[in-house]
């Protein structure tokens, strides 16, 4: 089985505990930036997912000497000109609303009122950087319609309003192996694994 360790940049214990979920079930261990005492602030000024997890993975493998793993990601909402995108977990900050995902999600539901094209999908770019070598970059994406109001008490973020089409049910109302098997993150973890696999051979 393919094992490796990686340190995953990233302050969201959320976030930690399901891409690490992901690549344990791939054969990858997973360790976080406070498990080595490093907290690394990055400055997310990247325009892009790729930019930022970039950014990321660099800082955090240079800090560790490690093998790094950063993700960026985000929801695209089509009438909004792939809004929030970059920005979605500072988006309300951003207009001065307050912090958080509720705020957040309060602030997607205004802008969103009466539009009739509710299609959305998350983006997840994941950078991986090992010391000596270029930065390896995968992404992932996840199509789905957003929905009016929020459903289900799972998951983080955008989650109660994606309602993701074939389950008919919002991330927020998957299971935690369902979403770990259809979501943006799952799909770029595995093609990053790919990647990885291909240099070894």
């Amino acid at each position: 089985r393919y094992s490796m360790k990686l340190v995953l940049a990233t302050q969201n214990p959320k976030k930690l505990k399901e891409m690490n979920e992901i690549l344990s079930h791939l054969g990858v261990e997973v360790v976080s930036e406070a498990e080595l005492g490093v907290r690394i602030e990055v400055e997310e000024t990247g325009e892009t997912f790729t930019d930022n997890a970039r950014l990321k993975a660099t800082a955090v493998m240079q800090a560790t000497g490690l093998p790094a793993v950063a993700d960026d990601s985000g929801l695209c909402v089509d009438a909004l000109n792939g809004g929030p995108g970059v920005y979605s977990a500072r988006y309300a900050m951003m207009a001065g609303e307050g912090s958080g995902d509720a705020a957040n999600n309060a602030l997607l539901l205004r802008r969103m009122k009466g539009k009739t094209d509710r299609s959305c999908a998350f983006i997840c770019a994941l950078a991986l950087k090992i010391p000596g070598r270029e930065t390896l970059i995968a992404e992932g994406s996840c199509p789905g319609v957003l929905l009016e109001e929020e459903r289900g008490t799972g998951g983080f973020g955008y989650d109660p309003l994606f309602l993701y089409e074939p389950l008919n049910k919002t991330f927020a109302e998957v299971t935690e192996e369902e979403k770990n098997q259809i979501s943006h993150r799952a799909r770029a973890c595995e093609k990053i694994l790919e990647i990885m696999k291909g240099l070894h051979e």
